[in-house]
């Protein structure tokens, strides 16, 4: 008998480890067992037992976890809260996956419901809507109207209600610092002096500024603009950027929107304050009846939330869907930029220029990171794979801090109105801009992440500043055979700083990747950007093709490659590019260029980009 059970003993040690399952449906509860017969309702319990099977040493844990997500919409009132208690390990990962087949959103999004077609007269509506809007309440959250400055209809992004066509400026006459001023034509549309929520889009080089209009002083065919604080102070103190009048092409350019006097259009929408009243007029085939009409009721989906002492390791996210995350600050306090969607907090010029790490500076600014619908801090082996990023409104994924070993492989990120992947320290709050980051723990750096095959198209949509993939204070850092294209700015940015000192940035490489239809409104962008010192660093077998020309750019400065401030310690080689257009900006020391350019080989040009395998699997989705 004894025998034999040591023989059972040993078959049961050769048996294949499983992983502990817990399914997630719509269809489910949260008092369920968490079977596949009898599943959980919620991602956020299914993360709750899972997390009560590690902290009870449950059997089911040894070979990992796997939370998996029948098909459908998680529609979250929620933000998803992992915390180190959730962490795996390498032999027992929790994976929030997919189940087979299925295509599963978690989403922040509400819906509207209750949509009328509008027969009496609207106050302060253009002639040549009267009868074709429609209109429907604000959902209520928690006693409350919801705020929101997105709304998608049966999937598509509708527009807020603006003074042109998406993408259409007008050039601005004179901006007055001295008198916070901003001098306009005067629009051509009647009543919009009285538009309470009135706001401007202003185009500044590398940037944009979303201003709230104060009044406008209309002295004939010329309007004088003013705004709210604390954009207001902001936007004529900070010299970098600034709007400019007579350069080369021109003076900067502005739109107007958000005033119910500016719907004029199908696809055009607008939220009156303080009814919650959303009026919208409907595209060509849409029917408001039985259209699903989705606003975001949350800015933050997912936050990974660990320290150096107690990270968050070992979470996998496998074919799940992002999406209606939103972006309200704006509305509350402006928004203003320095450069990547990273908005101001201060900023002046200097009288008497220098600091003690660089003596030339003649600006000082503070700036804080964007929000971001997932946010990862003091983490390890966070991963990303097969996900879809979709109709989210700031940053799209957001490795922000000490966040290392990890991956985002083969995710689609469209619809996006920041940046798709940000990643790395950009300090904020009280550490000014321009001062070299290199903290005492240099744990506290992003290290060791690779950003690899994913598809990065049509983002930037309301932060027209911010880029495909942006990367600050990073080590080690591969970013490799993404597609990144249509984007208002530059491609694939990596560094921060404007420094020839050393701060911690090393062995980053930006390599095989396609860049195409960048900078479409800003310029001094790049296909591929770079600032600061990055020894060990190298830029090598990308495709750069499709600079588009700005039309509301002041000058000429956009480039395939560009080598801003301080630049350093790059190899740069066998780039591919239709023309030598590169770019530089005072680089440091250490650069080494060799054979980039159109003379680059055609098999290193057709190899950058996703690679076959990846690329067949996200045309499958």
């Amino acid at each position: 008998m004894k025998r034999l059970l040591l023989i059972l003993c040993g078959l049961l040690l050769l048996l294949p480890v499983c992983a502990g399952e817990i399914w997630v449906s719509l269809r489910g509860n949260d008092s369920n067992e968490g079977t596949k017969n009898a599943p959980l309702l919620t991602v956020a319990q299914a993360l709750k037992q899972a997390r009560e099977w590690r902290r009870l040493s449950n059997p089911l844990v040894e070979g990992g976890i796997r939370i998996l997500l029948e098909d459908g919409v998680y529609s979250q009132t929620r933000t998803l809260f992992v915390r180190p208690e959730d962490s795996g390990t390498i032999d027992s990962p929790t994976i929030i996956t997919a189940a087979p087949g299925a295509r599963p959103v978690i989403s922040g999004g509400v819906q509207v419901t209750g949509w009328r077609l509008v027969s009496e007269r609207i106050a302060g509506l253009p002639e040549s809507a009267q009868g074709k809007v429609w209109v429907a309440e604000s959902p209520m959250i928690a006693n409350r109207l919801l705020d929101f400055r997105q709304l998608w209809v049966n999937g598509a992004k509708a527009v807020c209600a603006a003074q042109f066509a998406p993408g259409e400026m007008e050039r601005m006459i004179d901006f007055v610092p001295s008198e916070q001023i901003i001098r306009i034509p005067t629009p051509n549309v009647s009543g919009l002096e009285t538009a309470k929520q009135l706001e401007m889009v202003i185009h500044q080089r590398w940037a944009t500024a979303i201003l709230r209009v104060k009044n406008l002083n209309v002295k004939g065919n010329v309007t004088d603009v003013t705004f709210h604080e604390p954009e207001s102070q902001l936007e004529f103190a900070h010299p970098w950027p600034q709007p400019v009048i007579g350069e080369e092409k021109g003076n900067s350019s502005f739109y107007l929107c958000n005033a119910l006097q500016l719907l004029d259009q199908p696809g055009e929408w607008y939220r009156e304050y303080p009814s919650g009243n959303v009026y919208y007029w409907p595209r060509e085939g849409e029917d408001m009846r039985v259209a699903t009409a989705i606003v975001p009721a949350l800015e933050e989906l997912v936050r990974v939330d660990g320290t150096l002492e107690r990270p968050v390791a070992h979470i996998h996210f496998e074919g799940i869907g992002f999406e209606h995350a939103a972006w309200l600050r704006p509305s509350y306090q402006g928004h203003v930029t320095l450069q990547g969607g990273f908005h101001l907090l201060d900023a002046y010029k200097l009288l008497i220029p220098g600091l003690p790490e660089k003596a030339e500076l003649e600006n000082q600014a503070w700036i804080a990171r964007p929000e971001a619908a997932i946010r990862i801090k003091g983490a390890s082996h966070i991963n990303f794979t097969g996900c879809d990023f979709k109709r989210l409104a700031a940053t799209a994924l957001d490795y922000e801090w000490a966040a290392t070993q990890s991956t985002v492989a083969g995710c689609y990120f469209t619809d996006i109105g920041g940046t798709a992947i940000l990643l790395g320290t950009f300090p904020d709050g009280g550490f000014e801009t321009h001062v070299p980051y290199k903290p005492l723990n240099m744990d506290e750096l992003c290290s060791d992440i690779r950003i690899a095959n994913n598809l990065i198209t049509e983002v930037t949509n309301e932060d027209w500043g911010c880029v495909g993939i942006a990367a600050g204070y990073v080590a080690n850092t591969t970013i490799e055979h993404n597609e990144v294209s249509h984007v208002n700015y530059s491609g694939i940015c990596v560094g921060w700083g404007w420094t020839k000192l050393d701060s911690g940035m090393r062995n980053n490489h930006i390599r095989n990747n396609y860049v195409h239809h960048f900078a479409k409104q800003l310029y001094d962008a790049g296909g591929l950007y770079t600032l600061s010192s990055q020894p060990e660093s190298s830029m090598t077998g990308n495709r750069i093709e499709a600079l588009i020309d700005a039309p509301y750019a002041t000058n000429e400065r956009a480039f395939y490659i560009y080598f801003d401030e301080a630049t350093s310690y790059y190899i740069v080689e066998n780039n591919w590019c239709p023309e030598a257009r590169f770019g530089t900006n005072t680089p440091g020391p250490g650069n080494v260029w060799n054979n980039n350019g159109p003379m680059v080989d055609v098999a290193i040009k057709q190899a950058a980009g996703i690679q076959k395998e990846w690329k067949e699997k996200l045309q499958n989705r």
